[in-house]
């Protein structure tokens, strides 16, 4: 199990992750095949690719040649047989619910091989659970890349108590391959980064709550003060209200109630004010 040896890889879930972590594979020369049970999802994912490789080659980080090339690497497909044919690399990337990630790790195990490398990028969800239903529990491993997947450059591996030495030496040589600089880190709750950033973000949402400060204030005071490429608030909006709600309730089930969320974000969820994928979170994004 070596990332040399990686040449085809599955990508299960078009979303924003999974189209991102799919137009990573397909740029560093491995065959993508991006996979949802939805077709126009499929398309959407692979028409966001072609847009993000046009803009870098408009801003003179792409050659003309390198996106013709990754482009020509990278496939949309919706039936799962066909996405895991021949691969030796899958990455799953579906919405952050444990039953629906053990369906397909377990379906996974058993249509693959043992040196296949299982991973999941779920941001916080106990991958030992994952794990625990397929066949070989030694191949999986987390790897949680971070939006947008082609420009940040984190990547937290994660190894569970079963994951073999070479299951998770792999993946970080794959992070390098990729362009990213990985971190490794064990199966805890939230790992490093969703663990530290939820407790970041849910302090930010009681500070707006209880008036201290506005939202752009807030997020400038770390912006400017921490050197965070991004505001807490501006972050949560990104990353979607709803995402990191279900996060920080977990979070606070596993850790104690210094990470439960505040009442202002779950009323922002329940009527729809999710963020930038709704228009409107704590900034507005209709324009």
């Amino acid at each position: 199990m070596k990332s040399s040896e990686i040449r085809t890889a599955a990508v299960l879930g078009a979303g924003t992750m999974g189209h991102g972590i799919a137009h990573v594979l397909a740029s560093v020369g491995i065959e993508a095949r991006l996979f949802d049970i939805a077709a126009p999802a499929v398309e959407k994912g692979l028409a966001s690719v072609r847009a993000n490789l046009d803009k870098g080659v408009a801003k003179g980080k792409v050659t003309p040649a390198d996106r013709d090339a990754a482009l020509k690497r990278l496939s949309g497909v919706t039936q799962l047989d066909e996405a895991v044919r021949d691969v030796q690399l899958v990455i799953e990337a579906v919405p952050e619910k444990l039953d629906l990630k053990q369906s397909i790790f377990r379906d996974l195990g058993s249509k693959l091989g043992p040196d296949v490398l299982l991973a999941t990028n779920t941001s916080s969800l106990p991958i030992t659970q994952i794990a625990s239903v397929t066949r070989h529990p030694e191949r999986v491993v987390g790897m949680h890349f971070f939006n947008p997947v082609h420009i940040m450059k984190l990547l937290e591996v994660v190894e569970t108590p079963t994951s073999s030495a070479a299951a998770v030496a792999c993946a970080m040589e794959l992070g390098v391959r990729m362009g990213k600089e990985p971190i490794r880190v064990k199966d805890a709750p939230g790992f490093a980064s969703s663990r530290l950033g939820i407790a970041i973000g849910m302090e930010a949402i009681r500070m707006l709550e209880s008036g201290v400060a506005s939202a752009s204030d807030i997020d400038k005071a770390m912006v400017l003060g921490y050197g965070f490429p991004i505001g807490p608030l501006k972050l949560t909006d990104v990353v979607g209200l709803d995402v990191r709600l279900a996060i920080a309730e977990y979070l606070a089930r596993e850790l104690g109630e210094r990470f439960a969320p505040p009442k202002l974000l779950r009323e922002m969820v329940a009527r729809g004010d999710l963020g930038q994928k709704s228009g409107k979170g704590f900034y507005d994004w209709k324009e």
